[in-house]
């Protein structure tokens, strides 16, 4: 773990539910969850007992009382009894990535990230859940003019990721309207990265490379920038969302560490005492210059701030990183 300064005691929901708690942000939240008290039902459609992925992110849970684990599709599966006598539902589920989502798999992304979320919008109110948890995203905002993203920002979503993100943290938004809706927090995640990231984001993939000496794709020039945020800061604020009564609507969860692509792989470097070779390729659609966060929202309503910098939360990605790679030292 970083060495920084530990967020302010949250108090955590007595029950709670996490959708999509084999996921690197919802396997984080779950456990930290149990440590602070909760009863914790964790729903995935991958199962701890075959998905490597599951197998791998639940590990720190596998044992744990206040862990319940249900292998269930958001699509089909009942969901009222899943909620019953939950103080919060974090909903996290859903299909990430923006380059795969131009296409044939679009269908699969309205589904997981707009049509399972209907569903567990629908249950929430069956059921009569006081808060739900949402977790959106940056990429909500598309190109911006180089400064900060506020919520009241006019959202240009410029991938089709990001236009299922926005229509599930609206159709949220919409739902938490009615009086006998949930209230609802959409926290607007920025680049959240940390230990069990997934293989193919970028900060996993230059310490990655650092670590094996294995070529690091690039795409662009490197000087996009982005707001790196550490999965501690989070989850830190992810439970105050659920925690704070005052909390509703949109807020940004942004790191406080924006750096270049190339400042990432600087770190990289850095830490391991080893170069990277970079393959050089053409920009991504979809993949914006620019992400900043003004927190500003975050610290009045959820009294959160980021508090592990870039260079101590590569240092722990990293360390958790060289722990699976073989024979891995570092350099002199």
């Amino acid at each position: 773990m970083p060495q920084h300064e530990q967020h302010p005691t949250t108090a955590a929901p007595r029950r709670a539910v996490v959708t999509g708690s084999a996921g690197f942000i919802g396997s984080h939240l779950a456990h930290a969850l149990v440590q602070a008290g909760s009863t914790v039902i964790g729903v995935d459609r991958r199962a701890p007992s075959a998905d490597a992925t599951a197998i791998a992110n639940l590990a720190s849970l596998r044992g744990l009382p206040g862990y319940h684990h249900i292998t269930a599709d958001l699509l089909n599966c009942a969901i009222d009894p899943l909620l019953i006598d939950a103080d919060a539902v974090f909903h996290l589920a859903g299909i990430p990535g923006v380059r795969p989502s131009w296409g044939p798999q679009f269908s699969d992304y309205l589904a997981s990230n707009v049509l399972a979320t209907h569903r567990v919008l629908e249950a929430c109110t069956r059921i009569g859940v006081p808060r739900l948890v949402v977790a959106s995203s940056s990429s909500v905002y598309g190109p911006t003019d180089g400064g900060a993203s506020v919520e009241a920002d006019r959202p240009k979503p410029a991938s089709p990721y990001a236009v299922t993100k926005l229509a599930e943290e609206q159709l949220c938004l919409a739902y938490a309207e009615r009086p006998v809706g949930p209230s609802v927090v959409a926290l607007r995640y920025f680049t959240v990265y940390g230990p069990r990231q997934r293989a193919d984001m970028f900060t996993h993939r230059a310490l990655q490379a650092a670590l094996t000496g294995q070529p690091l794709r690039l795409y662009g020039d490197g000087h996009q920038r982005r707001d790196f945020t550490y999965i501690d800061d989070v989850v830190a604020a992810t439970i105050a969302a659920a925690t704070v009564p005052t909390a509703q609507g949109a807020i940004n969860v942004g790191g406080g560490s924006n750096a270049s692509l190339l400042e990432v792989i600087n770190i990289a470097t850095s830490l391991t005492g080893r170069d990277i070779q970079l393959q050089q390729d053409h920009a991504r659609s979809g993949d914006v210059l620019l992400t900043r966060a003004d927190p500003s929202r975050a610290r009045e309503v959820l009294r959160w701030q980021p508090r592990v910098d870039l260079h101590n939360g590569l240092r722990a990605h990293m360390q958790a990183l060289a722990a699976q790679v073989p024979n891995y030292s570092r350099a002199a």
